[in-house]
Formats: C-alpha cells, sequence, structure tokens
C-alpha cells in the first residue's frame, strides 16, 4: 500500500493531475523514518508503541547518547531500513544550537545509501 506525500509538519502535497500525490522509493523511505522518529509513543492509536518521540529531547542538555540510542532502537523496527548493513548514527551535542543528529542508512527496497540530517 502507498502513502501520501506528506513531509513531516507539512501539508499534503498534489500530483500532476491534482490529486494527492503518493510517496515512493527513497522519498518514501526517508518519509517512513522521519515519522518513527518524530511521533511520540501513545500518540499513534492504531499502534501505541510507535515512534522514536525525539521531540521531547528538545532542549534537553547532554543527550547526545540517548538520542542517538533511541534512533538506532527505531531504525531496528522500520522496515525500510536496510539493517545490513547497519545504519550509522551520529550524535553530537552544540553547545549553541543543541543536538545534531545524523543518520546513514540504507534504504532496504532500493540499495541506495541515504544520510539524514536533523538538529534535536
Amino acid at each position: 500500500m502507498a502513502d501520501l506525500a506528506l513531509t513531516y509538519g507539512g501539508d499534503l502535497a498534489f500530483g500532476v493531475g491534482g490529486d494527492l500525490a503518493l510517496a515512493s522509493g527513497t522519498a518514501l523511505t526517508e518519509q517512513r523514518v522521519l515519522r518513527r522518529l518524530l511521533t511520540n509513543p501513545g500518540d499513534y492509536i492504531w499502534q501505541l508503541t510507535y515512534g522514536g518521540g525525539l521531540g521531547a529531547f528538545v532542549g534537553v542538555a547532554g543527550m547526545a547518547n540517548r538520542i542517538a540510542a533511541n534512533t538506532r532502537a527505531q531504525l531496528q523496527l522500520e522496515a525500510r531500513v536496510a539493517q545490513s548493513p547497519a545504519p550509522v548514527i551520529k550524535s553530537t551535542d552544540n553547545p549553541t544550537s543543541g543536538v545534531s543528529l545524523s543518520i546513514l542508512y540504507t534504504d532496504e527496497a532500493s540499495g541506495a545509501s541515504r544520510v539524514l540530517s536533523l538538529p534535536v
């Protein structure tokens, strides 16, 4: 089943024919990774344990190791992220802008390597 194209925190996208656009390929995988990491556990009423809840770490100093561990655990649960090679997660405390999170993962469907960077 296809997912609607929806950037986390944004609006639904429209296709060229005026209908709702669908996400596919590496864009679909990135969309699912972001949704998993940014959804708070308990907010998805059909699967209460779904989500990494990274928003809970915003503004909390010294959480780089916990953020990396949380991200690693969530990526192990995401079917569209290949587990071999294992995702590489780098989380760095930055005194001026919080935590920088960088994720290098392989898209299970296409085999393409992708990098996703987030400020937390």
